[in-house]
């Protein structure tokens, strides 16, 4: 059965289309970076960066980040034109993903969804028609392998279906949090603002986003319900972007589900957009295959990248304490909007020698973003105690201690202390190991 569905093929005009849908959103992305000057504030001016642990070779690059985004922005367009593409999504792929690892402050699930969708298309003939590239014969097929389509359609599901799971939860379900403190600020918004003043919204809003994740991409499958999914999705991401403003994830997503339309409906687009854009090329017959080699290295690879993107967001279930508390597996698994967290970080330096310590003035080395990341996430916490130990080390002090009082509010609950006041984090590793030195949360978040 399953070497059938391999060797079943498909029009490859849905392939094309997201390819260039995603590579003009790319370009308006890095366009939006760049003009609001965020380049420099968030990848340049800051003296210290937050890495992810085993990416600490990832170094920020100063001025050469504007490089780096310009070369973002010529391969994204080279990616919507399929102008070499098989070079312009590997670049893309590579620059994007340094840029996101330069600082886990910015980290944001579309960001890590870009850098996934991207990865994937470096192994997909996205380039065989509707592009520059597909002016070649050797390049120019009608047909792709369905699988080549169908991956990308479960990379989508899995977002939406793992994002709804996540909203399984107590707080999420029966306290309507943290809608119940973002939506109340709302009530200035068009036509629909008055409503948020009463409780009741918040709870429609906070199932129905529920319901919409676990259930709009078995919809976009059946035809017969694809179009009002499709309603569905523009309304409810229109509204997420009008009402939080959260960059380009709700743009991503929109674009992304065409991929779930029929072949003729993309083969109508594709019609529409070339009859403008002239250099781009419609193949007209002939079958895209695999080399026996590409097989033998894709299948394996696309393979365990599915098994990966399964399994990874369940990680959590190996850490003790409450997830929302702790945040330890909580990245990287699709948990969108789901608390609303506050604190603050008071570190001090102690010399174990003469056992003077003083206190620690966080903007002196941090930006006023990363203080707020910082005060509320462990592996910040521990990653900042460590440069402050190495920074004092240089500054004279043998061996400096590094203690934190830290207090955090938890979607709307009282503040309570975060970490062990009398943990010493100089001496603490950083490790995928759960955090003995993160105070428990006494109280309860029951879900998945």
């Amino acid at each position: 059965m399953l070497n059938n569905y391999l060797h079943t093929n498909t029009k490859a005009a849905p392939l094309a289309v997201f390819r260039f849908l995603f590579g003009w959103l790319m370009l308006a992305s890095t366009l939006r970076f760049w003009f609001n000057g965020w380049i420099k504030s968030i990848y340049i001016a800051p003296k210290w960066f937050f890495t992810y642990y085993g990416f600490e070779f990832v170094k920020p690059l100063g001025n050469l980040t504007y490089l780096l985004f310009f070369i973002i922005g010529v391969t994204s367009v080279a990616i919507a034109l399929g102008y070499y593409y098989k070079y312009a999504i590997v670049i893309f792929f590579l620059s994007f993903t340094y840029v996101e690892l330069i600082d886990k402050t910015t980290y944001l699930n579309h960001y890590y969804f870009v850098s996934l969708v991207s990865f994937v298309l470096i192994f997909l003939p996205a380039n065989v028609t509707f592009s520059i590239d597909a002016r070649k014969s050797t390049v120019s097929k009608s047909e792709v392998p369905r699988w080549t389509i169908d991956v990308l359609k479960l990379l989508i599901a899995i977002v939406y279906v793992y994002a709804g799971v996540a909203k399984l939860n107590s707080d999420w379900l029966l306290e309507a949090l943290p809608l119940k403190i973002w939506l109340i600020n709302k009530t200035h918004f068009p036509v629909i603002g008055t409503l948020f003043q009463y409780e009741w919204s918040a709870y429609a809003f906070s199932w129905l986003g529920m319901l919409y994740d676990l259930t709009i991409p078995f919809f976009l499958m059946y035809k017969p319900t694809r179009r009002f999914a499709f309603i569905a999705v523009v309304i409810f991401h229109m509204l997420t972007y009008m009402l939080f403003q959260i960059g380009i994830f709700p743009f991503v997503m929109t674009l992304a589900v065409f991929v779930y339309f029929s072949p003729a409906f993309h083969e109508k687009l594709i019609h529409v957009v070339s009859s403008k854009i002239k250099l781009l090329n419609v193949a007209k017959s002939s079958v895209f295959e695999f080399s026996a080699k590409a097989k033998r290295i894709i299948y394996p690879i696309l393979g365990c990248f599915v098994i990966f993107q399964l399994v990874f967001p369940w990680r959590y279930l190996c850490y003790p304490g409450e997830l929302f508390w702790t945040e330890e597996g909580y990245r990287f698994s699709w948990r969108v909007m789901l608390i609303e967290k506050m604190g603050t970080a008071v570190f001090t330096i102690k010399d174990p020698i003469d056992g003077k310590s003083f206190n620690i003035r966080n903007a002196d080395f941090l930006t006023p973003f990363q203080i707020k990341q910082m005060a509320t996430q462990p592996d910040f916490i521990l990653q900042y105690a460590h440069m402050l130990r190495d920074h004092y080390k240089k500054e004279g002090v043998k061996n400096p201690e590094v203690y934190v009082e830290s207090y955090v509010t938890l979607n709307r609950r009282l503040s309570k202390q975060f970490i062990d006041p009398k943990t010493n984090l100089a001496n603490e590793k950083d490790s995928f190991a759960p955090k003995k030195w993160i105070l428990p949360f006494n109280g309860t978040i029951k879900g998945l």
